[in-house]
């Protein structure tokens, strides 16, 4: 549905599994597709489930991913009147995080998300699904090397943080985010890079009161941007 509403993608065909045009979701999927003149073509099930065990009933064959640049992301908070906010995945390579964090990026606004060609999951079917198709609205740079990415963030006077649990980083609470902003969430293992790290204007920490260690990837970026956005939506506090 997202594929097809952002129009992004050339589209070639619908397949659509006998029997499953009576859901709701599927005949408002099937009335946009006609509408864009996309040929729909009524198939048996096991077509479908030969291509993912989670169609649903329903799939799109489209063009692959179209990647966008690192001008288009700052023009976007441009064009937007707004302190660009970017998101920088370090070589993550979970495809249900990437597409977790595709779709938190899209609900609080940021500008767009910076991913490395290398050791780092691309935008894959997968991580289109998780995302919810947020992908198909979201610009997501994919760039050679993630340390140039920054020092060009750095030239258009946009702060790097780097979301990493440390001695000196800032409790991320304590911190005006308001400004010009991208963050670095790490991977799943080892958080974020060394290099990045050491490009980063400052680190940021989620405050850790239980047993375990770390989050999730995609649960540190989700809190780390949802912060940025209640302090940029000027939120207070409210007694109860």
């Amino acid at each position: 549905m997202e594929c097809l509403r952002a129009r992004r993608r050339q589209v070639h065909k619908l397949l659509v599994a006998e029997g499953a045009r009576q859901s709701p979701t599927l005949r408002d999927i099937v009335s946009l597709a006609e509408q864009q003149r996309v040929r729909v073509e009524t198939v048996r099930r096991q077509v479908l489930d030969a291509i993912s065990d989670h169609t649903h009933g329903v799939a799109l064959e489209v063009s692959e991913y179209t990647y966008a640049t690192l001008d288009d992301v700052i023009e976007r908070a441009n064009a937007r009147s707004e302190a660009p906010l970017v998101l920088i995945l370090d070589t993550l390579q979970d495809p249900q995080n990437l597409g977790n964090l595709i779709r938190t990026a899209d609900a609080v606004g940021v500008h767009g998300i910076v991913i490395a060609e290398r050791r780092s999951v691309a935008v894959t079917p997968a991580v289109a699904s998780a995302s919810s198709g947020a992908v198909e609205h979201l610009l997501v740079a994919r760039v050679v090397n993630l340390a140039r990415a920054v020092e060009t963030l750095k030239q258009n006077d946009v702060w790097v943080a780097a979301l990493q649990d440390d001695p000196r980083a800032r409790d991320i609470y304590s911190t005006d985010l308001r400004g010009p902003l991208a963050l670095i969430v790490g991977n799943e293992g080892e958080g974020v890079g060394r290099l990045l790290r050491e490009k980063a204007d400052f680190l940021l920490r989620l405050p850790m009161r239980g047993h375990v260690e770390s989050l999730n990837a995609a649960v540190a970026g989700a809190i780390g941007l949802y912060e940025v956005l209640r302090q940029r939506s000027g939120a207070t506090t409210q007694p109860i």
